[in-house]
């Protein structure tokens, strides 16, 4: 799959350990060095800053979006080459879906939760077949994996969306895994109808 342009979500606070900036920095080079654009949430701080910065260190093109609040709050990278400023979470949400050709989620909180899983949800919808990976520093990602896992053994996941979700601990391995993806879209729908016959049967 040809990746012009992925998209990172991310904490915008540094977390508890070393290893998560320099991840942040490793991601943020390797996707200058690919000759890709980065997607981001606009933010100068935490993971999200530090990815931006990388980027732009190596030579790299990066597109923030932010809400209008949030750059009133001072959290704004304002020296991007280029920013994009909406007036809601939906509408950054959906213009960062919009420019991005693959999904990255670094170690973060809620709203890396929330982005990530709406991304993914939309994939097992069949509204896109853009790959989705988690970049697991320091097994930051262990347990919910695992728990996707548990969800998949009481069928409340399919197992070829499961397999939508792809993983690795450094930013080459996992880049190299999306841009290889080639998926066909398995729909939610068409599972859940299969399951209500097999449930009837």
């Amino acid at each position: 799959m040809k990746i012009n342009a992925l998209c990172v979500y991310c904490g915008s606070s540094p977390g508890r350990s070393p290893a998560f900036l320099a991840a942040a920095q490793e991601l943020g080079t390797e996707i200058a060095r690919r000759g890709m654009r980065l997607v981001y949430g606009g933010a100068s701080v935490g993971l999200m800053g530090e990815v931006a910065r990388a980027v732009l260190a190596g030579g790299g093109k990066v597109t923030g979006v932010i809400t209008q609040t949030l750059a009133e709050q001072e959290v704004v990278f304002k020296e991007l080459d280029d920013l994009i400023v909406v007036d809601s979470m939906h509408k950054r949400k959906a213009r960062m879906f919009g420019l991005a050709d693959g999904f990255i989620a670094m170690p973060g909180g809620f709203g890396t939760f929330e982005e990530l899983f709406e991304v993914l949800t939309w994939a097992q919808l069949g509204m896109h077949t853009k790959p989705c990976g988690l970049l697991n520093i320091e097994n930051y990602f262990a347990h919910l994996q695992t728990f996707l896992d548990h969800a998949v053994s009481e069928m409340f996941i399919h197992a070829p969306h499961r397999e939508m979700v792809l993983s690795a601990s450094t930013a080459g391995d996992l880049i190299d895994q999306m841009t290889a993806y080639d998926r066909v879209p398995v729909k939610k729908t068409d599972w859940v109808r299969a399951m209500g016959k097999t449930y009837k049967e």
